[in-house]
């Protein structure tokens, strides 16, 4: 024991040894640290590689699904651009987003047809783009007289020109819920010119929307004799004549809505509608020809208020991107 006597007094000893197991225990907790990030590590490696695996089978579901790139067009949009042979990317643009917004605000399913008047040509006009097919059961347009064609829209000439559209209103439209539209592109003289329509003649299965015709008014009656009528001094705009109900009728330019009674009928006929023109109710005349430009027409179901403000807003947003807004 003697010989360690002198060490007995060395508190610099001890405090040594404390600083060495402090340091240990330091190593040890830091040591800790490093194994549990390591693993906080892996285990995120992991997830990201996971996430990757289910994104990957997604895409390729997808793929899988469509037949084509999971960012690919529309596809109602896409058969319509193909059968129309439509080759420009801003016109090819502007249809893919036109059918994805009426599908977005809920309104593609209201329409039977829709003639967007682009490509420039008779052949690329016909087509409905709700069912671009050359047949009168798609309702493709079949052009009649004098009509002008270009990338601006369709333009009849006003003595001869007319457009059948096959839809027929007791057939393929409901009784108290029918709208028709019109996009016209010009400004002409107030004249008796039929824009769209299955007749006139005052009869109670009258379907008819006339734009600044006599006394710089627009008319519409839509499956009644009943007429309704507002001021209107400029033919450019978008045309709604609708209605949802059996007691009301309204004519609709871009966001303005003028609401009028309308009588209720118990049946309607099985006239198809023309564009630009139509027989008269009680006879084989055809008259009341347009002079204005198309740019867009569409059939369909009646329309609610905010549906009618939906499809003027995808309308204009679809002119503006063809550089034909009015």
């Amino acid at each position: 024991m003697n010989k360690y006597k002198k060490f007995l007094g060395r508190t610099d000893l001890v405090k040594n040894q404390v600083e060495r197991e402090k340091l240990a225990e330091q190593e040890a907790v830091s040591k800790r640290k490093r194994s549990i990030q390591q693993q906080n590590r892996q285990r995120f490696l992991k997830y990201q590689e996971q996430l990757r695996s289910e994104l990957a089978a997604r895409y390729f579901h997808s793929v899988q699904s469509t037949g084509g790139d999971a960012d690919a067009q529309d596809a109602d949009a896409q058969a319509f651009i193909t059968v129309a042979s439509i080759t420009d990317s801003t016109q090819q643009s502007a249809i893919n987003t036109f059918v994805t917004d009426l599908k977005g605000y809920g309104i593609w399913t209201k329409m039977k047809a829709i003639y967007p008047f682009v490509g420039g040509t008779a052949s690329s006009h016909k087509y409905n783009l709700k069912d671009p097919q050359d047949t009168d059961a798609a309702f493709r347009l079949v052009f009649n007289g004098g009509w002008t064609h270009n990338a601006t829209g369709a333009l009849p000439n006003g003595t001869n020109g007319w457009a059948d559209t096959f839809v027929k209103t007791g057939t393929d439209l409901a009784l108290n819920s029918t709208h028709v539209s019109v996009y016209l592109r010009t400004d002409t003289a107030a004249a008796d010119r039929l824009a769209i329509g299955n007749c006139f003649g005052g009869a109670n299965f009258e379907l008819s929307l006339w734009v600044k015709h006599s006394g710089n008014s627009t008319s519409h009656r839509n499956n009644t004799n009943t007429n309704s009528t507002v001021s209107d001094t400029d033919s450019r705009g978008f045309y709604i004549g609708n209605r949802n109900s059996s007691t009301q009728q309204k004519i609709i330019k871009n966001n303005t809505i003028n609401t009028f009674s309308a009588n209720s009928v118990a049946t309607t006929n099985t006239r198809t509608i023309n564009i630009s023109s139509a027989l008269s109710a009680y006879n084989t005349t055809r008259a009341y020809y347009n002079n204005k430009e198309y740019a867009l027409s569409s059939i369909g179901d009646g329309l609610t208020d905010t549906e009618a403000a939906n499809l003027y807003t995808a309308v204009q947003a679809f002119q503006t991107t063809l550089s034909r807004q009015v």
